[in-house]
């Protein structure tokens, strides 16, 4: 009965902030300015699979989050970008170019995108960017990351200022390294890039190397041996307009994102967003305000699956004090990464982690 009380109070509460939002017609209405802010000035390996995680190429170093040569001989602190993610934000700019993306509630059945880039420095454009919370706030510090963003809920202010982390934000401290589309509507307009986000972290002191935590990872040819085939999955959070799909692509071995039944564009580039690596995720969820914010247990762990090749493990996820989250096989072994990029999607275990997530051994036709 207690299980059946918390589902139905948090339901309940998602669907109020959902109605309560409806009627803002924006998320503007949980934003706050920021109270202080001043302008900035301008497994055990087996002898076939080999960790790459700690490995430099000749010609460079190598990821540690994507376990791909990278062309330069410095990797800077990474970049935790929260990217708007609301229909009308769509198609977003940047993201096929992230080394991670996740995938979160915010409130009201909405989700967010944090891009990790660490990589990838000639991002020409980043966005829309939008507001933080407490939760994202520690993914982005999971990696070691500037978190970047515009406003946020006075508890992520609080956060950010008792604690006075690394971030930049576009209504407080950061504003130059931030800029509006004239051809989108505000809120959805709102970008940067790598360029002017290492120029404002240099100016805020936050830039320089940093001691990025790392997966590790497979030889990419590595036919895997455990699991069950999984060419095609979908997740769904809460509301219809944030249903998610992927589908094996076996040329690419990659899975192809698709969101409301069409496939998922970087606008930059008009790449599709794809990921070696899916990493489904159950988190705890609790409704804190009639706005409909939440609290999230990222460090909890509990029930995950992990889709790669094709096909799914299932698992739990763990994360350890000062580390990112990992996915840990039903053997206890933490499970290797394929080089590339990697998607982390965290739903909530009510009613039920598997009501959110379902896979299938073959791709529907569409």
């Amino acid at each position: 009965m207690i299980k059946n009380r918390y589902t139905s109070r948090l339901i309940s509460g998602i669907i109020l902030a959902a109605v309560l939002l409806s009627a803002c017609g924006t998320e503007s209405a949980v934003e706050v300015p920021a109270p202080t802010a001043a302008p900035a000035p301008a497994p055990e390996p087996s002898p076939s699979i080999r960790p790459l995680a700690t490995e430099a190429p000749v010609a460079g170093l190598t990821s540690k989050l994507t376990g791909l040569p990278v062309e330069s001989s410095t990797l800077q602190r990474p970049l935790a970008v929260m990217i708007n993610n609301a229909p009308a934000a769509r198609p977003q700019s940047g993201i096929s170019e992230a080394d991670v993306l996740y995938e979160v509630l915010a409130e009201g059945g909405i989700t967010r995108l944090i891009g990790i880039f660490q990589s990838r420095e000639g991002v020409v454009k980043i966005g829309p960017i939008r507001s933080i919370r407490p939760y994202l706030i520690d993914i982005g510090e999971s990696y070691g990351a500037v978190t970047v963003h515009a406003g946020g809920s006075p508890a992520a202010y609080a956060i950010l200022q008792r604690q006075k982390k690394a971030d930049m934000d576009e209504i407080g401290n950061a504003g130059p390294y931030f800029w509006r589309d004239k051809e989108r509507k505000a809120p959805h307009n709102l970008y940067s890039n790598t360029a002017k986000l290492r120029e404002g972290a240099g100016k805020l002191g936050y830039d320089g190397e940093a001691e990025t935590p790392g997966y590790l990872f497979n030889e990419p040819d590595y036919v895997p041996t455990e699991g069950e085939a999984a060419a095609e999955l979908s997740v769904n959070f809460l509301l219809d307009s944030y249903s998610v799909g992927y589908k094996y692509s076996p040329e690419e071995r990659t899975y192809l994102r698709w969101v409301n039944g069409k496939p998922h564009l970087d606008l930059n580039n008009a790449s599709p967003v794809q990921a070696a690596n899916i990493m489904v995720i159950g988190a705890d969820h609790k409704v804190l305000d009639d706005v409909g914010r939440l609290q999230i247990d990222v460090e909890l762990g509990g029930q995950a699956l992990l889709f790669q090749r094709g096909v799914v493990i299932k698992g739990k996820w763990s994360r350890m004090p000062g580390d990112m989250i990992r996915f840990v096989k039903e053997d206890g072994k933490e499970a290797l990464m394929y080089p590339g990029v990697s998607h982390i999607l965290i739903v909530p275990n009510a009613p039920s982690f598997s009501s959110h997530v379902e896979y299938s051994a073959i791709q529907s036709s569409t």
